[in-house]
Parts: structure tokens; C-alpha cells; sequence
């Protein structure tokens, strides 16, 4: 984003509004802004002492798969965004560890990273398509929602199971 037309004069300040485009997966593993999808952003830039304040929100739909049950789900992230980017020889930039915070690249202000960190922090990492999924039978991997009621495997206690090869089908019940 350039920033020219904003200048250092303290307290000037720029409304932005924009439509950009993810160029590569934003969020988690199981749910995210794929790359493509629109990104709104409302922002106002306003200069500080020490660089440029960005605040604003931005907005995007999401897709993903539910944790539990793998279901395709979609949904919208809203976030709040607010990040100081420091000038060039500022205070600011000369006392903070390069990681910790942004930086004014020329006259120009990269939000692709803060974006990235605000959304990813959004998005929970374990996306549910509802908050009560029973999720997949761990013998066969239906889906229980779908399953018949009461579904289930007979099983064999492990500790038993060779005692049941022994016996075979229907020794049980004789003596």
C-alpha cells in the first residue's frame, strides 16, 4: 500500500478501502482463506511520531473441512486489525527486535503479513462444522451423524480375544 499522499506530518490521515486478492492460503490447516478468494479491507492509515498506525477490519470467506466428521464447511472471518508500521530511523524501529514489529518499506506499507498473523489468529484450529459433531466411527469411519441409531461393532476384549479363537463360533454355550 502506498503511502505518499499521507505524509509525516502527524495526525494526517488516509481512509482505504480495497478488495485484494489472498495470494496464498491464509489460516490454519483445516480452515482458511484459500488462495484467490476477495479480501475486503476497510482501513485507516493515520501517521504517527513514530510511523504509520493501520486500523480497520478486515473480512474474507473462509473454507475448510470439520475436524471430526472431515464435512466440507465455509464461513466469513471479520477481524479487527490494528498494527503500528515504523518509519525509517525512528525510535520505534532503532529500540524493537526486527520479528516484533513492522516496518515502512520506502513509501510503501506491506500489510500482507498482518494480515496473515490477525486472521490466523482467528481462525480456531479446530474447525467443527457444529458444536456438537459426533463425528467418525473410529471402526469403519461412517459418519455418526448419518449412522443408524445405536451404531456399533461388536468387539472382543483383547485380553480375551485369543481364548475366543480357541473356543471358535458357538462353543460358548456348550459344556
Amino acid at each position: 500500500m502506498d503511502i505518499r499522499s499521507l505524509g509525516r506530518r502527524a495526525g494526517s490521515m488516509e481512509q482505504v478501502h480495497r478488495t485484494v486478492e489472498a495470494g496464498h492460503k491464509i489460516g490454519a490447516e483445516m480452515l482458511s482463506i484459500a488462495p484467490g478468494t476477495p479480501i475486503d479491507l476497510d482501513l485507516s492509515l493515520q501517521s504517527v511520531s513514530e510511523g504509520v498506525l493501520v486500523t480497520g477490519t478486515v473480512s474474507g470467506d473462509t473454507t475448510g473441512q470439520c475436524a471430526r466428521c472431515l464435512d466440507p464447511i465455509t464461513g466469513t472471518v471479520n477481524v479487527y486489525l490494528t498494527e503500528l508500521f515504523a518509519y525509517p530511523g525512528s525510535e520505534t524501529e532503532a529500540t524493537t527486535d526486527e520479528e516484533e514489529i513492522y516496518r515502512i518499506a520506502g513509501d510503501l506499507i506491506d500489510l500482507e503479513q498482518a494480515i496473515n498473523d490477525v486472521v490466523g489468529l482467528e481462525l480456531p484450529l479446530v474447525p467443527l462444522c457444529r458444536e456438537d459433531c459426533p463425528g467418525l466411527c473410529p471402526d469403519c469411519g461412517i459418519r455418526l451423524a448419518v449412522a443408524e441409531a445405536g451404531h456399533h461393532h461388536d468387539k472382543i476384549d483383547p485380553r480375551w480375544a485369543k481364548l475366543a479363537d480357541k473356543l471358535g463360533p458357538g462353543d460358548e454355550d456348550s459344556k
